[in-house]
């Protein structure tokens, strides 16, 4: 008779670990407290040197819910931008979704030519956060599956490549469209809150067919 096989030791719990980044000490404890409601393990992180730390240790977060404006520099994206970099390089399959305020589009639009899995304009309900994550969380999973069956990372673009790239030009068309509709279609007012050449925006408007009436 044949034994069962052994259970994976590496198995990946029920739910994936989250960092929280946010320097607002009551949002982060809200998405906290809301996160862990859901079944996530939430550590917490109130500046950018405390969410390097965290990602420092093993194993890595898969899943990070990250503030582009994180302290000592928090009315900037340069240490969300250099967290989310660390992230992706600490697990190859992490899935970052950013959090950014108003007037912040151009970090935004940073973050997702970085690699940000989504984004999420503040303030977000909670109810919205819960579904992103679980959004990122299930492509996370497939990625670690790809990986742990050691397939070539070619293979990754068939389907799970191809389903990221979706993931992330919804992220990039929902956000060119709110700035563009914000300025009415006004694409000198769109690119220098994208903070992009003009020609960019044009390409965008017709890489995602957006027109004032909806998509062509």
């Amino acid at each position: 008779m044949t034994a069962p096989p052994a259970a994976d030791a590496c198995a990946a719990p029920e739910r994936l670990p989250v960092l929280v980044a946010e320097d607002d000490a009551a949002l982060r404890l809200l998405l906290a407290h809301g996160l862990r409601q859901h079944g996530w393990p939430v550590t917490e992180a109130a500046d950018a040197p405390a969410a390097l730390a965290a990602l420092a240790h093993t194993p890595p977060y898969p899943l990070l819910l990250l503030d582009l404006g994180l302290p000592p520099a928090p009315h900037t994206p340069q240490h969300g931008l250099a967290v989310l970099s660390e992230a992706l390089a600490r697990c190859l399959w992490a899935k970052v979704v950013v959090l950014t305020g108003q007037s912040e589009e151009a970090s935004a639009y940073a973050a997702i030519q970085a690699g940000a899995f989504d984004f999420l304009a503040k303030p977000a309900p909670l109810e919205q956060v819960v579904q992103a994550l679980q959004r990122a969380e299930l492509f996370a999973r497939q990625e670690r599956r790809l990986r742990s069956e050691q397939r070539a990372r070619l293979s990754l673009t068939v389907p799970l490549g191809e389903g990221l790239k979706t993931v992330r030009a919804e992220a990039e068309e929902r956000l060119i469209r709110a700035v563009l509709e914000e300025t009415h279609f006004n694409v000198a007012q769109t690119a220098k809150r994208l903070g992009i050449k003009r020609e960019n925006v044009y390409y965008f408007l017709k890489k995602h067919g957006l027109t004032r009436d909806g998509p062509a």
